[in-house]
């Protein structure tokens, strides 16, 4: 979607012409499972709008989080906080 008419300076309104047109399309392509996919975006549509337009991606923070919650759960009951420090410093 950033790719799609999204640039840095954009203007939330005006970049996302091209997102509009795929909502009207998927709206009305017939398969049942993308236009309640579409419903949901369009309840939401101001905050879809405002996720693809800022310039930056928080994408490096969500893998952070993503491997330290994956550490955790293979942990789980297992060990204490200080073990799961240590694992999550010597993966660093």
């Amino acid at each position: 979607m950033r790719s799609r008419g999204v640039s840095q300076r954009a203007r939330p309104r005006r970049s996302c012409r091209r997102f509009n047109a795929w909502l009207g399309e998927a709206r009305a392509c017939g398969v049942r499972a993308v236009e309640t996919f579409v419903e949901g975006l369009e309840q939401d549509g101001d905050a879809v709008r405002a996720a693809l337009t800022p310039p930056w991606s928080n994408t490096q923070a969500e893998g952070q989080i993503t491997k330290l919650k994956l550490l955790k759960r293979q942990m789980y009951g297992r060990a204490n906080f200080d073990l799961l420090r240590r694992r999550v410093l010597l993966t660093v």
